[in-house]
């Protein structure tokens, strides 16, 4: 799915994205940290994995598939 950073706190290592049916979906610090990026941008577009309304995973837009596969 895609959607687009909404809010991040870089102490946290939470906040929120916006699917591009418009839906507000937060994530956790461990989303964030099994994404292997260091920071995140409001407007930043990301490939986003959801589960029970949560993102779980996440990575940049076209960079690789989130299981790690090609």
């Amino acid at each position: 799915m895609q959607a687009t950073v909404h809010a991040f706190d870089p102490i946290s290592l939470t906040g929120s994205v916006v699917a591009d049916d418009g839906v507000l979906l937060p994530f956790d610090g461990s989303a964030f940290a099994t994404s292997g990026l260091r920071l995140l941008r409001l407007g930043q577009r990301l490939t986003v994995e959801v589960a029970d309304d949560r993102v779980v995973a996440m990575r940049i837009q076209g960079i690789a598939p989130i299981d790690g596969g090609v």
